[in-house]
């Protein structure tokens, strides 16, 4: 058993620095390399992609950088967990392997597959043995929505990746798994935990929870003293140094930008948490209560004291829908009187709009520069704003309605308060909305699968 094993955060989601990937693996000495790409709405893009073309459906951008650190990855025995298999994970691989080949790399590698995750050829027979799989915020059962749903995954946990790495898969590629699960599957493997030591379960989850967002835990997004932070140009990720007993410290690469402390992480650890006390996962339920956090010399922060409990007996499932159609309309008006101007002008569309007898379900109007941000908290605006950005969005069923919208805004130019510009952008576009499902579903009704490949 190793004394330490140091985990690399790579990617926070799909979109993030290029090079950050690259720059932890050449940064220094990394024992894992964890990629997370995946959002709710990501899945159902990926689902679109895939209908359109059956070889997509995952994050190409992994592609091209595993033929970038690949040899690397090889040469230093580093292993990487990624979730860019989003609903093709079997076509990640391929691609992958075939990577692999091309750099001659046959045999030297091994990829671990874990798919099981995709719900959506379930959907009917689940609900005919009376599983609703209820929306978790309205309560409605998923019948409501049946016919416009979009993608359907579970959230698979640690263990089917912690199977791939004990198979000698040295790249492990999943679709919608925990983004927690990412770290914390290589603890458990390289440390032997039982699947019911919950209290280091729960401390390697809180461990993936800090990193998962990338350098939102090493100074990036940081409110506290944020003009502080140094050279967030060459901002380092974050890395965890991970201890048989659960304890470990975040770091980064020596070097690098950015600023690893208590504040930092104390902020990623809030981040989208619900009751601290029951942060739920597949793996454990996490208390976030019992985090203890000391600094451990200059960009490093020790934590410590973490309990957990027994994992639930359910999945969560996150699925998407269809849900009508938007499109959003921006002016801006310039000094003086740039906020009335812009009043002016949203009553003045409301007005034509009303004219029209076009019905939305949503009209809503953003006053940026004045309070949309902070809305009525915002206290009334100044009245010398330089400018003011006028930004009116609409949604509905009817995407006749709403592509009518998109004809009115450019005709305020001239038929509507002086000192106008910023549409320069052009005519809106109609765009679809894809909603969000929450769901649980027994974890009796999910089963993973692992293969381990060669290259």
């Amino acid at each position: 058993m190793r004394e330490k094993v140091r985990i690399a955060s790579g990617q926070g989601f799909w979109g993030d620095l290029p090079d950050a990937p690259v720059r932890q693996v050449e940064g220094g000495p990394i024992d894992y390399l964890m990629l997370d790409y995946l959002a709710e709405v990501t899945m159902s893009i990926m689902q679109k992609q895939r209908s359109r073309d059956p070889n997509a459906g995952y994050a190409k951008d992994f592609v091209p950088l595993m033929k970038q650190i690949l040899p690397a990855c090889v040469e230093r025995n580093i292993k990487v967990t990624a979730n860019a298999g989003g609903v093709n994970v079997e076509g990640c691989a391929d691609a992958v392997r075939e990577v692999a080949r091309g750099l001659s790399l046959a045999g030297k590698v091994r990829i671990g597959i874990v798919t099981g995750d995709d719900m959506m050829a379930r959907l009917d027979d689940l609900l005919s043995r009376g599983i609703e799989l209820r929306n978790m915020d309205t309560g409605a059962p998923l019948s409501t929505v049946r016919d416009r749903i979009q993608s359907a995954n579970a959230y698979l946990g640690a263990w089917p990746m912690v199977e791939a790495l004990n198979r000698g898969a040295q790249i492990v590629i999943t679709g919608r798994a925990t983004d927690t699960g990412l770290t914390l599957a290589p603890m458990i493997h390289e440390f032997g935990w039982a699947n019911d030591d919950w209290n280091r379960l729960a401390a390697g989850t809180i461990a993936g929870h800090i990193i998962e967002c990338g350098a939102q835990a090493s100074g990036g997004n940081c409110q506290f003293e944020w003009r502080s932070i140094p050279d967030l140009a060459n901002v380092g990720f974050p890395i965890v140094e991970a201890s048989p007993d659960g304890t470990f410290v975040v770091t980064k690469h020596e070097n690098t930008g950015g600023r690893v402390d208590t504040p930092a992480v104390k902020e990623q650890l809030v981040y989208e948490m619900g009751d601290p006390h029951e942060y739920i996962t597949p793996d454990c339920v996490a208390d976030f209560a019992t985090v203890q956090l000391c600094d451990d010399g200059a960009d490093r922060v020790r934590v410590f004291g973490i309990e957990g409990r027994p994992a639930t007996d359910s999945l969560k499932v996150s699925i998407s829908y269809s849900a009508g159609y938007k499109a959003v309309g921006t002016l801006v008006y310039a000094w003086p009187d740039a906020y009335e101007k812009a009043q002016a002008a949203d009553k003045i569309l409301r007005a034509r709009l009303e004219r029209l007898s076009l019905h939305f379900d949503q009209v809503l109007t953003e006053f940026v520069g004045a309070n949309a941000t902070h809305g009525s908290l915002a206290g009334e605006p100044a009245r010398d704003l330089a400018e003011v950005q006028l930004r009116v969005g609409v949604r509905g069923d009817d995407r006749n309605a709403v592509e009518r919208f998109t004809k009115e805004i450019a005709p305020l130019i001239l038929t509507g308060p002086p000192a106008v510009t910023g549409f320069a952008g052009g005519r809106p576009k109609v765009e679809e909305i894809v909603a969000y499902w929450p769901a649980l579903i027994p974890k009796s009704e999910i089963k993973p699968h692992v293969e381990v490949i060669a290259a």
